[in-house]
């Protein structure tokens, strides 16, 4: 009888042991980005397979953007016209100029003329009157000439506004990774019809992932930003291996408990989910059991 008493002792050490091994429980997970195709049109090519990493900004595939290149290309060359069409003003002027030095020069004359007694006075008046009229005309075709050349560069201006946006929707046929990182699920492959919208693929980066565990509200005493924890990661049986984590979150409210983790104190109903970041060796994945020791 007493062996049978000695052998449930021990049990329940050991139970008890187990329970207090760590301080809270929680899953592996990592930074998740869902890439979404930004343009309409058929997908000439995707090159990426899931399992394989990208590079942030890296080409990974192409949306057919032949039409946005031809209306690009009509733009371009209404544009190249509409500035071939802005008027000479210099040309266009130069008439003008010519005569009134050449009246500018007769005045002179004249004026020299009328001192010595060879001219007369109504013959330098309708000298400067012509004078007078010449560059009135030169004002107003200058300002004609202006204003013809502002609207002809204000067009172009819009011209190549539409350009630029078009230039833009082109760039967006692109698909690029926003980030680098390892490609879990890929949702599209070449020669389908990508919408504007469209989740293309789910990248993350699994070198630097975190275990998101679940603390008591008497915990949180004992932890902050920074702290340096050990995180140990559960694959079954006896293979666990520990990794020297740090604390970058802690969340500013409870929640329930969630079904799956169990609590250092197993009556808590309410915790505080904590982010823990742990550099990946390569072993760890998402969703991976992991367990914390303050």
């Amino acid at each position: 009888m007493k062996r049978v008493i000695y052998i449930l002792s021990a049990i329940g050490a050991i139970a008890c042991s187990n329970e207090t091994e760590f301080d809270a429980q929680g899953t592996f997970e990592a930074t998740e980005v869902v890439v979404s195709a930004e343009a309409a049109g058929r997908i000439l090519n995707f090159d990426v397979e899931e399992g394989t990493g990208v590079a942030a900004g890296e080409l990974i595939g192409t949306i057919d953007s032949v039409q946005l290149d031809l209306q690009r290309k009509q733009l371009q060359a209404q544009q190249s016209a509409l500035l071939a069409s802005r008027p000479d003003v210099k040309a266009q002027v130069a008439s003008l100029k010519e005569q009134i030095a050449k009246q500018r020069a007769e005045l002179q004359r004249v004026e020299n003329m009328l001192r010595d007694g060879a001219a007369t006075t109504k013959q330098r008046d309708d000298i400067e009157a012509q004078i007078r009229i010449l560059d009135g005309q030169l004002s107003a075709t200058l300002s004609t000439l202006d204003k013809n050349t502002a609207t002809i560069n204000d067009n172009a201006a819009a011209l190549e506004a539409q350009i630029e946006l078009l230039n833009d929707r082109i760039g967006r046929c692109r698909i690029v990774s926003p980030v680098s990182g390892t490609v879990l699920v890929k949702y599209a492959e070449a020669g389908e019809l990508a919408t504007s919208g469209k989740p293309m693929m789910k990248v993350a980066d699994l070198d630097n992932i975190y275990l998101r565990a679940y603390f008591t509200s008497d915990q949180l005493a004992d932890i902050k930003l920074g702290d340096k924890v050990t995180a140990t990661a559960n694959f079954g049986g006896k293979k666990r291996y520990n990794y020297e984590g740090r604390i970058t979150w802690i969340s500013s409210e409870s929640e329930f408990t969630p079904k799956n983790i169990q609590t250092r104190d197993s009556r808590a109903n309410l915790v505080y989910a904590v982010k823990i970041a742990v550099e990946n060796d390569g072993r760890l994945k998402i969703g991976l059991h992991g367990e914390v020791t303050l």
